[in-house]
């Protein structure tokens, strides 16, 4: 069955960065829509960004500028890499997966925590 497991959480002081990955299994990877969402403490989860299975990416006005998607098909893996960030960052990040919807994603991650001081 399809997998999906997120690292490179962590705590990081505000300006930091970090990357996080997600790593897929039990998928053909190269034909799925790919996506970050994010869930802060308290709030309801929110879209971050995608990637389509052809490349193309979109992101949520909050991080557009500061964090980019991308994925190595050839390792079953899609990144986030996070720049400048904020405290309003923190969250728990999910990796999620879908070969037909680039919002609508039926495959998720356990998620990973980002902190980020102040």
């Amino acid at each position: 069955q399809v997998q999906l497991v997120e690292s490179g959480g962590g705590l990081v002081q505000a300006g930091g960065s970090l990357r996080l990955s997600c790593a897929a299994s039990g998928m053909i990877f190269s034909i799925y829509h790919m996506g970050w969402y994010r869930q802060a403490p308290g709030k309801r989860r929110e879209w971050v960004t995608t990637i389509t299975q052809g490349g193309r990416t979109n992101y949520a006005d909050s991080v557009k500028g500061r964090f980019t998607i991308s994925r190595d098909n050839a390792k079953n893996t899609v990144y986030l890499q996070m720049n400048s960030l904020k405290p309003e960052d923190t969250a728990v990040y999910y990796c999620a997966a879908d070969q037909f919807s680039t919002r609508n994603f039926d495959y998720w991650g356990q998620g990973t925590q980002v902190t980020v001081s102040t």
